[in-house]
């Protein structure tokens, strides 16, 4: 199995100076190397199909429109699935939610306890120009919990930038559009409902 990890919003608390009310982590996971890679170069053949150079990055907040919408068409041929946790903070009320190393523990986590039942030695990656704080504290998670005695959950956990990785991107799309739905912005609900939703194997907001 192989997952790709990325992550939406921010770790601020201070929500009235422009921190993101919800910070959201996306899961991707495909049951088959042979469906990722398909997918993989689905993702490349769209690349030129749209005249964009061989090292465009799909970064959703960044993307036109037109090439989120080729993008999600593309994507959305393939089989995957999705998992997306994402913490609502202006109901959090612990003392540990003000510092993000905390936030960023408690949300990897809550998101691997989410997937946990359909990992089966997985491959982790995590995009690697996300923030530190969060490879950090979910790289640390992993490691440390997510295995038992009885069953390896995860096997390699590799981090690598989303730019130099197709389904990176398409983790990334996962929790932007995740995101942007609930942040109440009409493109990201519209997106949502109509290509990811039928991907979706857990979504799931805390503090509900």
């Amino acid at each position: 199995m192989l997952v790709f990890v990325d992550e939406s919003g921010d770790a601020g608390m201070k929500l009235s100076s422009g921190s993101s009310a919800f910070f959201a982590v996306g899961l991707v996971t495909f049951d088959s190397n042979d469906e990722a890679l398909a997918c993989d170069t689905a993702i490349s053949a769209l690349r030129r199909k749209l005249s964009l150079p061989d090292r465009f990055e799909f970064h959703y907040v960044d993307n036109t429109e037109r090439q989120q919408r080729a993008f999600l068409e593309e994507v959305t041929k393939y089989q995957f699935k999705s998992h997306t946790f994402a913490l609502n903070k202006a109901k959090l009320t612990g003392p540990g939610f003000q510092y993000k190393d905390s936030l960023y523990k408690f949300a990897a986590r809550k998101t691997f306890e989410n997937a946990r039942t359909v990992l089966l030695d997985a491959t982790i990656t995590i995009d690697g120009s996300g923030d530190r704080n969060f490879r950090r504290q979910f790289q640390s998670y992993l490691k440390n919990n997510i295995n038992t005695n009885e069953t390896r959950h995860v096997g390699k956990i590799k981090l690598q930038p989303a730019h130099q990785n197709n389904l990176l991107q398409l983790a990334d799309y996962v929790a932007s559009i995740s995101g942007a739905h609930l942040h109440n912005r009409a493109m990201g609900t519209k997106y949502r409902w109509e290509f990811l939703r039928k991907h979706e194997a857990t979504f799931r907001v805390w503090p509900p």
